[in-house]
């Protein structure tokens, strides 16, 4: 055999093998992905189940809990509060002067100076009525995933009732009670909301993300802190006088 048979003969060969191994890498990748796409499948079912357990729609119909953990959202420059926010808060409010909860853990971001979910969420709770020494801040709920965590290893609490919109409201028992907080939920819906299918979409791919945090990467929030138990007094939480 010729040098020019034996140059060809090893191209081909060569190519036969780089045929193969893409081949096969798409067969992995394809089979790989299939796998995740049922693991995620099987969570998310998980978490729509867990989603209609001890779950509510009226304030009255509530099983007493030491606290109401209102999750947070939009706020204004001009002091504020989105349609979506304003329901979450208000059904905070309706819990607490039913004599449901004790306390009220408001969580939100309160990363920037110019922004603040926190203290507006406050002052809206002053406003109808709650006694300053009920309501918590977590200036450091920049997530759901952050909220649940830190209402357990910083404010120390136990059981609760988790108060968000219905979209919302599986993502965040799901992981209160992974977590090992005894959650029940109050949906918070009192009106269609602007932008909905966008927010389901959102959630969808929020669900993807908390599996990921509480399954795989077992993440820690953005920040901890000493701990400030819910039984105490909430204006230590204020960081305005």
């Amino acid at each position: 055999m010729t040098l020019l048979e034996n140059s060809t003969v090893g191209r081909a060969k060569l190519k036969e093998y780089r045929k193969k191994w893409v081949t096969g890498s798409i067969c992995l990748f394809l089979g790989v992905l299939t796998v995740l796409s049922l693991v995620f499948t099987y969570y998310c079912h998980k978490i729509d189940k867990n989603g209609k357990t001890g779950v509510y729609t009226s304030a009255e119909d509530m099983p007493p809990a030491t606290v109401a953990i209102v999750l947070g959202a939009k706020v204004y420059p001009n002091g504020g509060v989105s349609t979506v926010l304003a329901d979450r808060l208000n059904t905070g409010v309706e819990l607490y002067k039913a004599g449901k909860v004790k306390k009220i853990l408001l969580t939100g971001d309160h990363g920037q100076t110019n922004y603040d979910e926190v203290n507006t969420m406050r002052e809206f709770m002053l406003r109808k009525g709650i006694p300053a020494e009920d309501i918590f801040m977590d200036h450091a709920g920049f997530s759901t995933y952050d909220s649940m965590y830190r209402a357990r290893d910083v404010f120390r609490v136990k059981d609760a009732v988790v108060v968000t919109q219905q979209f919302h409201l599986p993502r965040a028992l799901y992981i209160a009670r992974t977590m090992g907080i005894e959650a029940t939920g109050l949906i918070a819906d009192k009106r269609t909301y602007t932008g909905a299918r966008y927010l389901e979409f959102r959630e969808a791919l929020a669900r993807v993300k908390a599996l990921l945090q509480l399954h795989v990467f077992k993440s820690k929030p953005k920040y901890l802190g000493p701990a400030i138990p819910i039984s105490g007094d909430g204006r230590v939480t204020c960081d305005k006088v």
